[in-house]
């Protein structure tokens, strides 16, 4: 299994809105993030930086595995207007400094 940090960030003055969209996402895209691998994704927000932790079989495969899904594009499409950027694709993630377990 994979832990990931990622970090994206949000354009001024999308911080309600992105946290409304997040309150239910789609239950078809929740399915297929979860038949790929899925196991939980954390979304923490600091005013317009969001800083995402995920747990994952395989966080490649997942990303290749919802590149073409239906649900997936069309929350990309969504979530793209509210961004600052684009998100962490291909990066690898934040790099992990210190733990304490």
């Amino acid at each position: 299994m994979q832990r990931l940090a990622l970090r994206t960030r949000l354009k001024p003055g999308c911080e309600e809105i992105y946290d409304r969209e997040h309150a239910s996402v789609p239950a078809e895209l929740e399915q297929a993030m979860r038949e790929h691998g899925l196991r939980s994704w954390r979304i923490y927000r600091d005013g317009l930086d969001l800083f995402h932790f995920v747990e994952v079989d395989d966080y490649a495969a997942l990303q290749a595995a919802l590149r073409d899904h239906p649900a997936d594009q069309a929350w990309q499409r969504r979530m793209n207007q509210l961004l600052d950027g684009d998100f962490d694709k291909g990066t690898g993630g934040l790099t992990l400094v210190w733990e304490l377990t």
